[in-house]
């Protein structure tokens, strides 16, 4: 997909440099267009640098006649090029001049030769954000069609607290790639998505977890939001902000996640189990904290539920998707996991290789089918192996459907 985003010029300008990465990790191009304004926030060179593209500043920067011919068309083919422009942060300024069709330089020129998807992501004092200038702007930019993501609320640069604060980055690129999407080929199908840790409670201020942050399974939520399904994601404790247009439940332990997947198990058509779910728990952890002493200390562990297993046996004909991260062995494993638990895809992947799996923005898998083939996935960023999982996972419903 190929977007154009524009930077106004409010405090908010840096976190568009994180928005650049994020629309990148997911696969997107990305031409930068900088108000005179956003200029003094954050210079051309820091996008530059993130994009590899040259960063559009300045309607009539030219020198020659040569490059004043170009350039005096350049917006048009801009606007010609690029499936999305997404404008972060787009301030009360810019949102009056976009309303209004007014048009002193490159971005305001651009918008109105547009013809792809708006996205429009406020941030601004709440003041601002609530006077009814502002107000009538966004109503009538809504009812043009474009897509506003409203801002948060919390403490703004200005001291004050309220609505205003810019979405996180993360947040708004999902919302790109879920309205810009130029497929839909998961229309109509609904699915349930495991992801994350689970923590189970040694005392009330231990437990026992893992190096798990969620990351992949967010990934592919956000990624079949974007390609038209109806997503429910299941997540543990995680430091991710909610994949845009995605139910999403907050569990805690491997038995919460257990009942929250097994809730929306009879409405899923695929279900996705990508969470690295505790093995163990404790029983009947005491109520209160355990307190340091020098002698050593036994804990008792109990196995929790096998989910997956279960999954297996109620999956019917819905399509089920397990990971495996392992430390060697990886096909057999990943195959031995899909027998056992009557998977119909096993997602393996070696933990033990550096920069890619737990904590990573990047994976490098291996999908093991029950067609006995197994399908190698080199290194990319995670967005992008959750598009070869659904891609997969897909052509393995179609065949599904065809034998029923």
């Amino acid at each position: 997909m190929n977007v154009i985003l524009g930077v106004g010029g409010g405090i908010a300008a840096y976190k568009a440099a994180e928005l650049a990465r994020a629309l990148m990790e997911h696969g997107a191009s990305v031409q930068v267009v900088l108000t005179a304004a956003a200029e003094e926030f954050i210079r051309p060179l820091t996008f530059a640098a993130l994009t590899n593209r040259k960063v559009i500043t300045d309607l009539f920067a030219a020198r020659s006649a040569e490059e004043t011919l170009a350039s005096s068309v350049e917006h048009i083919r801009a606007a010609q090029e690029n499936e999305v422009l997404v404008v972060a942060p787009a301030t009360a300024d810019l949102l009056a001049k976009f309303a209004h069709g007014l048009a002193p330089d490159f971005l305001t020129t651009l918008y109105l030769a547009f013809t792809g998807k708006v996205i429009l992501a406020p941030a601004m004092n709440t003041n601002m954000w609530n006077h009814p200038a502002t107000r009538d702007n966004i109503e009538t930019l809504a009812a043009r069609g474009n897509y506003i993501l409203p801002p948060d609320e919390g403490l703004l640069a200005c001291g004050t607290t309220g609505a205003g604060r810019l979405p996180d980055p993360a947040r708004i690129a999902d919302a790109v790639m879920t309205i810009g999407h130029p497929r839909k080929d998961l229309d109509g199908e609904v699915l349930v998505i495991s992801a994350g840790p689970t923590q189970e409670a040694i005392d009330p201020v231990r437990f026992i977890s893992n190096r798990s942050s969620g990351k992949m399974g967010y990934a592919l939520a956000a990624k079949a939001a974007a390609r038209g399904a109806r997503v429910v994601l299941v997540s543990g404790p995680v430091n991710l902000p909610g994949p845009y247009g995605v139910e999403v439940v907050s569990v805690r332990s491997a038995a919460e996640m257990r009942d929250a997947v097994m809730t929306h198990l009879e409405e899923a058509t695929i279900i996705i189990k990508s969470a690295a779910v505790a093995d163990y728990y404790v029983a009947n952890p005491p109520p209160q904290k355990i307190k340091k002493t020098a002698a050593r200390m036994s804990i008792e562990l109990d196995p929790t539920a096998d989910i997956l297993a279960e999954l297996g046996r109620k999956k019917g004909d819905r399509l089920l998707i397990g990971f495996a991260a392992e430390t060697q062995n990886l096909v057999q494993e990943g195959r031995r996991k899909m027998e056992t638990k009557n998977c119909d895809m096993v997602v393996a992947n070696l933990v033990t290789r550096e920069g890619a799996g737990f904590e990573s923005d990047e994976n490098e898998v291996t999908l093991v089918l029950r067609t006995g083939e197994s399908i190698q996935v080199p290194r990319m960023s995670k967005f992008e192996v959750a598009d070869k999982i659904l891609d997969q996972a897909l052509k393995l419903r179609l065949a599904l459907y065809s034998r029923t």
